[in-house]
């Protein structure tokens, strides 16, 4: 096996966002060599890594040119051009996730399609390549509103979903491929982040309970542990394991649940690589998701990712009115409060829901920190000068 601690075997990592900076991060301590690849000059990533591609990880020679002399390559977003990985692959490059994973999670439909096909509980839906497909069946179906519309392509943290409450919003959806799913009776959602090196071994992080903006529809706070009990915990850990295993899965998976009223447990949809939902791991757990992702694609022991105390995670995003040069109004309060962290993703602009960083508090008492948080909410905001 390759040693990857203070040599020059390359580790590529297409995207340098927060994620790839996390990664960078978690990197340090073990002299791990990050190489990194990103069309933005000012990606957050750059000062963190040895070596910053300024480029398009969209564009097959690019990729393909990057991952030359890396010996593993990896992703931290999954718009990505999968040809040339396949290509890295003929090459005898490590690529985690593999670029067949990749390409089932770049598309909706392929997604759902691999549920079905593995027997994996998912929210009834139907497939339509069309924007006049999609208005066909709803004319001929008598469809009982509200579905959920979901862009096949393209949609994150909110974007790409809308909640359909009638024909005419229906034709106001774009002409793109898509999905429409039953409206389920959530009762909440959770996700679990599961690691999975190539000789096979398996970790999950602990269950995480998830609320949501209820405008622009992104997670907004994250917390561990849940309110749910442990027989639905047990089935969502159960559940993502499976999907990791009928993946053939080297990396992390990240995998989103609906609890419904009736206490089924639904997969919602799943990212391979790191995410939002397990930032608070870098303080709430052994061993954080960027660590652990780390470990899983450079064949190095997963580590334990044992629940070290309560958190709780809130997303830093935007003010939906201020678009400019970012300042953090109250983020000195923020501080002084006890146990509390404060990320910044090292983004000089911000604009409406953006994502500038995350703070997470830790303690003794869920509750307690969950009123915390609130407090830190109505503290901090994120404007332009």
């Amino acid at each position: 096996m390759n040693s990857y601690f203070s040599t020059q075997n390359k580790i590529g990592i297409l995207g340098g966002g927060q994620l790839g900076k996390m990664l960078a991060l978690a990197a340090a301590p073990w002299d791990l060599y990050l190489k990194v690849l990103d069309p933005a000059p000012d990606a957050p990533c750059q000062h963190y890594v040895k070596e910053f591609v300024f480029g398009d990880f969209r564009d097959y020679q690019t990729v393909l040119n990057f991952g030359l002399d890396c010996e593993v390559i990896t992703i931290e977003i999954e718009d990505v051009n999968t040809q040339a990985l396949y290509e890295l692959e003929k090459l005898r490059k490590k690529v985690y996730p593999q670029p067949g994973i990749i390409e089932i999670f770049q598309d909706k439909q392929r997604q759902k399609q691999f549920y079905i096909k593995h027997e994996l509980p998912t929210p009834y839906y139907r497939e339509f390549s069309s924007k006049k497909e999609l208005l066909n069946f709803l004319k001929q179906s008598n469809a009982q509103y509200p579905l959920i519309w979901k862009a096949a392509r393209g949609g994150f943290d909110g974007r790409g979903v809308r909640k359909l409450h009638s024909l005419d919003e229906a034709q106001q959806m774009p002409d793109t491929p898509c999905i429409v799913e039953e409206l389920i009776d959530i009762r909440a959602e959770t996700a679990v982040i599961v690691h999975r090196s190539a000789s096979g071994q398996i970790a999950c992080q602990p269950v995480v309970q998830m609320e949501f903006h209820p405008m622009a529809h992104f997670v907004e706070l994250v917390y561990v542990p849940t309110r749910l009990s442990i027989d639905i915990e047990r089935q969502c850990f159960e559940l993502a394991m499976k999907l990791a295993g009928e993946l053939n899965l080297v990396g992390t998976l990240a995998v989103e649940f609906f609890v419904t009223t009736d206490q089924r447990v639904l997969i919602n949809e799943a990212a391979p690589r790191v995410h939002n939902s397990g930032h608070l791991t870098i303080e709430a757990t052994a061993s954080s998701q960027f660590e652990q992702h780390l470990r899983a694609i450079t064949g190095l022991p997963l580590g334990d990712t044992s629940l070290l105390h309560p958190a709780v995670m809130f997303n830093l995003t935007g003010h939906p009115d201020h678009q400019g040069p970012v300042h953090y109004a109250g983020a000195e309060h923020v501080l002084s409060m006890p146990q509390t962290y404060f990320h910044l993703y090292g983004k000089s602009t911000t604009k409406p829901y953006r994502k500038m960083g995350h703070i997470t508090a830790i303690g003794s008492d869920i509750n307690e920190l969950l009123s915390q948080i609130q407090k830190i909410k109505n503290t901090i905001h994120v404007i332009s000068t």
